[in-house]
């Protein structure tokens, strides 16, 4: 397969992979366990697997570019933290809504990191993933009047944590091993959410006693090992404007397993809002010249 499109398939993944995690983490709250105490498995194991794939690929650990791995990790773990303590004050339909911002907010960093306007094509798939999230994620009936101050602010600070770890994801240097930068990431995404979260997981029997690493082990590998081995490979490719807006097939991924694992019901709304975020994707793979018959320009600013 030519890497031409073998970069973009994985962000795909990785982002198909985050889509899986809200269900395993709603699984795992219906057999008693709370939120916070997931989202810390979640980066125990994650870790753990992170260290096994270290191990069985025998690199030396290098600690170049490290103030990069260290963003990304504080930002892996910031994210799920407030992505979850959004959930406190919000349906979550909006909380997705709000979590799918990155996608305006990673191209809004690109440009100004890079200095230059989106393509059209970029801004045309920009507006048929706003078009089609509302209507995907349920949102057409939720009263908004309602919605405390502190929803919004930890829903966008989620959207915002998430887009500045794809972009120092981006920044990492290609020279370093992949599985070098997951078990850095993956540590520092654990040390994040030790101190936030339930770090008492560890010690008080819940994690292994009571079974809560096997959500944990489905959490640390489709929330964290996948994701960030997969976008430390292909978003420095690819850059950070198309892998946001490619990152959003995650809300059709999280509507399809949410069906199939919890039995949710899926409206005719909902599926025309997926079907138009897809057609977004999909027209962001293409350039300017592909779909309108020009050139693909950017025009730097100053």
């Amino acid at each position: 397969m030519s890497k031409m499109y073998l970069y973009p398939l994985f962000v795909i993944i990785g982002a198909c992979s985050y889509g899986v995690v809200s269900t395993i983490i709603k699984l795992s709250m219906r057999h008693g366990f709370s939120a916070a105490e997931a989202v810390t498995s979640q980066f125990i194991m994650g870790f753990m697997l992170a260290v096994c794939i270290f191990a069985a690929q025998r690199n030396k650990l290098d600690g170049s570019g490290i103030k990069n791995i260290i963003a990304t990790g504080i930002l892996t773990g910031m994210t799920n933290i407030s992505y979850g303590l959004s959930l406190n004050y919000l349906p979550a339909s909006l909380a997705v809504v709000l979590l799918f911002q990155f996608t305006w907010i990673g191209m809004l960093i690109s440009c100004i990191a890079k200095r230059q306007f989106p393509g059209r094509a970029e801004c045309l798939a920009l507006f048929l993933l706003f078009v089609g999230t509302i209507p995907a994620a349920g949102l057409m009936d939720v009263d908004l009047t309602t919605v405390p101050l502190q929803g919004w602010l930890w829903g966008l600070g989620a959207a915002l944590c998430y887009s500045l770890f794809l972009f120092f994801n981006g920044k990492t240097k290609s020279t370093m091993a992949t599985s070098n930068r997951l078990v850095l990431v993956a540590f520092f995404a654990f040390l994040t959410t030790a101190v936030f979260q339930s770090p008492q997981v560890i010690w008080d029997g819940t994690l292994f006693s009571e079974g809560l690493w096997m959500y944990g082990l489905a959490l640390g590998l489709f929330g964290m090992v996948l994701p960030v081995y997969l976008f430390s490979i292909s978003i420095p490719k690819i850059g950070l404007s198309k892998s946001s807006i490619l990152s959003a097939v995650e809300l059709p991924v999280a509507i399809l397993i949410s069906v199939i694992l919890l039995d949710e019901t899926v409206t005719l709304l909902q599926i025309l809002g997926v079907m138009i975020i897809i057609m977004g994707i999909f027209v962001s793979t293409l350039s300017d010249k592909h779909l309108f018959g020009t050139k693909n320009r950017k025009n730097a600013f100053n």
